[in-house]
């Protein structure tokens, strides 16, 4: 039987990182493509030698060649810039849109039958962006972000607590970093809600550093980002879809009508399986959640008018 295939698209950290996990968990053979000559072959090159001493046959290849990722089931989109010092959201936003509308492009081309996990920033534009640029059905386009920002909240929770984070569990939805919006009573330890066990200063202050996680990380790198959480959320998501496995994962999708939003991709609990987002849960909100919502909705919807103002979508 053929192995399955996943692309990674970005052979830097979170690229790396996640081929990386993508072999050695035995999900798939996978191809790592960069602009860079040398960069993606390289790195391939470096896991393949370390399959015989992890124990994983998967096959591994490095190219600059999108030709090579034809037949992919699964494609990931790790590529684009790193905000710089002095660089406006608004610049980011830009540059980011042109990298993932090319990669995109010449990506779904050789696989139109992927699915498109995309984990380039700012993710919800981006997300447009992909689905656009494929021509992809919307359960066949998702963004990883609430993914990696319940499991910031959840290890953040468990360590409060000093229990296990197996045993915890939380929902964040919205935009990714600030605009996320955090369900603290969906979020339990062994089933029991945190409003139960933590105060509500305790619970804000916990919120507060998960919209901040990736800022923290920022701050204490000082020349980087995160990537091995983030390579692990976007694995999450491959591996429902290759495995069927139906699982309840936050990630950002495109709504139509849900949680009174329309026509855009906005972080939400999606039922992961073998037809990629199979069904939208829809959580009742109270009023300040359903206000958060909106909020993150309106920021999206101004990321989008300013592409589409400069033609870029």
């Amino acid at each position: 039987m053929a192995r399955n295939k996943v692309t990674v698209i970005g052979a830097g950290n979170v690229g790396a990182t996640t081929a990386q996990r993508v072999a050695e968990a035995g999900l798939a053979d996978v191809v790592l493509v960069d602009i860079v000559e040398g960069l993606p072959q390289g790195k391939g090159l470096d896991l393949a030698e370390a399959a015989p001493v992890v124990s994983h046959d998967a096959r591994i290849t490095g190219t600059n060649d999108y030709a090579e990722t034809a037949g992919s089931d699964v494609i990931v989109v790790t590529s684009g810039l790193a905000r710089q010092p002095g660089m406006s959201r608004d610049d980011l936003l830009i540059k980011n849109a042109g990298i993932v509308k090319a990669v995109v492009q010449a990506s779904a081309s050789q696989s139109p039958n992927a699915v498109l996990i995309v984990v380039t920033n700012p993710l919800d534009a981006m997300c447009h962006v992909a689905m656009q640029a494929s021509g992809f059905p919307r359960e066949r386009v998702l963004g990883m972000a609430g993914v990696l920002d319940s499991a910031r909240f959840r290890t953040f929770i468990a360590e409060e607590l000093g229990v296990s984070v197996a045993d915890t569990s939380a929902f964040v939805l919205g935009g990714h970093g600030d605009t996320m919006v955090p369900l603290p009573r969906y979020s339990t330890v062994a089933g029991i809600p945190i409003t139960d066990l933590l105060t509500a200063d305790r619970i804000q202050a916990l919120v507060d550093r998960t919209a901040n996680g990736g800022a923290e990380i920022v701050g204490l790198l000082k020349t980087g980002s995160a990537f091995y959480a983030p390579a692990a959320s976007a694995i999450s998501m491959a591996e429902a879809y290759l495995k069927d496995k139906k699982r309840v994962i936050p990630c950002a999708a495109l709504l139509n009508g849900e949680y009174g939003v329309k026509g855009l991709y906005i972080g939400v609990p999606v039922v992961i399986g073998k037809d990629g987002v199979e069904k939208i849960v829809e959580l009742p909100l109270d009023t300040e959640s359903r206000i958060q919502m909106q909020k993150t909705a309106g920021s999206i919807q101004k990321d989008l008018e300013l592409l589409r103002d400069l033609g870029v979508l």
